[in-house]
């Protein structure tokens, strides 16, 4: 039986660690498959996401410092010996670096797969230098989720060759639902001709937020604002939202578990970033029926139906007119089936798959 080891920088709620559990979950049930966490015990780590617990058998931890360390390199070499590991497969430039070292001591014959999840850490000299050197200890084979993400690393790594493979979502947990029943179980109450706009992501200046919460005062009293996540720019937003007196129509939800119900709750899904890889967001908000609206940057328009929309920048003059322009109340089923065509998990899955252990002709 072969055995596939996932490595990640740590296991919290986020895209990268939401598709390496799609790829646990969708895995060809005749190979071993497991994801080490170079950061937090086991406890901590469960204890942090609910929905890792079905996946706690699977998951290894190497509660790694702070800072370089070296003896990580030794466990995650350990690792790779005592599980008998034919693939291992790095996502992101630290669990590349730590997996390139620790392969140089390992006397198995190991295959290593490398997927770049998004391609602006490597305006950084210091992190293209990294990654050089990580490339050169170990000949990953590179994948990248996007084709944005395959031209950005090959216009630096100009001879190494790059793979794409894109990012799927389980399809069969983000379904269409009724967005009264979604509202009523997120204990929400909304006047009965309200338009619903969400955005779910990390509180940070990157994401946007406070440019959806400009444009909401340019549009009708009507239009509500659902935020789920957490952050450092919290009580920033928050001061946004009361000098604006939009204390009643822009509502913080805090972390979201079951996100295929705030998607349900929603008429519209924005996503007004500054920098993105290959979102999920989108591809989940969509594979509910749920059009969206996103800012041009990144992979960001790989991920969108013709239901949905693009705009070429994120201010509120420009998200407020892009809102109003777009049917609100309808259920986009052409959103859902582009989802099922190009972005199903099960499909990423045999993709690397296919790679693993049939070549590289994908």
């Amino acid at each position: 039986m072969k055995t596939i080891i996932h490595v990640v920088q740590h296991l919290s709620p986020g895209g990268l660690e939401t598709m390496v559990l799609n790829m646990l979950s969708f895995s060809d049930p005749g190979y071993r498959v497991f994801v080490c966490s170079m950061e937090g015990t086991l406890q901590h780590i469960v204890n942090n996401w609910a929905h890792l617990v079905p996946f706690k058998h699977q998951i290894i931890s190497l509660n790694k410092p702070q800072g370089i360390s070296c003896s990580t390199i030794k466990k995650l070499r350990s690792v790779f010996k005592d599980y008998q590991a034919d693939i291992v497969h790095s996502h992101h430039i630290g669990p590349l670096l730590y997996t390139s070292c620790a392969m140089q001591f390992n006397s198995n014959r190991i295959k290593h797969i490398h997927t770049e999840h998004d391609a602006w850490h490597l305006n950084s000299y210091k992190h293209q230098l990294i990654q050089f050197i990580a490339l050169q200890l170990s000949t990953p084979i590179v994948v990248a989720d996007a084709d944005f993400v395959r031209q950005k690393v090959r216009s630096i790594f100009k001879t190494y060759p790059i793979y794409t493979i894109k990012n799927g979502i389980n399809p069969s947990r983000f379904t269409i639902g009724n967005k009264y029943h979604a509202r009523d179980k997120l204990q929400l109450s909304f006047p009965a001709h309200a338009t619903v706009i969400g955005n779910a992501a990390r509180f940070e200046t990157v994401k946007g937020q406070q440019h959806l919460i400009e444009a909401l005062q340019l549009l009708p009293a009507s239009f509500h604002l659902l935020l789920a996540g957490s952050g450092s720019k919290f009580e920033e937003l928050q001061q946004l939202v009361h000098q604006y007196k939009l204390d009643s129509r822009v509502h913080f939800l805090g972390h979201v578990d079951d996100m295929p119900i705030f998607y349900q709750a929603l008429d519209l899904f924005c996503l007004p970033s500054d920098n993105e890889g290959f979102p999920l967001s989108t591809l989940e908000a969509q594979a509910c029926g749920i059009p969206c609206i996103a800012n041009d940057v990144g992979g960001v328009s790989e991920t969108l139906s013709t239901d949905s929309l693009l705009v070429d920048n994120n201010t509120a003059v420009t998200l407020s007119a892009a809102i109003q322009s777009m049917p609100h109340h309808t259920i986009s089923y052409d959103a859902r089936e582009f989802i099922l065509t190009h972005n199903h998990a099960q499909t990423m899955t045999k993709a690397y798959e296919q790679l693993y252990f049939s070549g590289e002709n994908i």
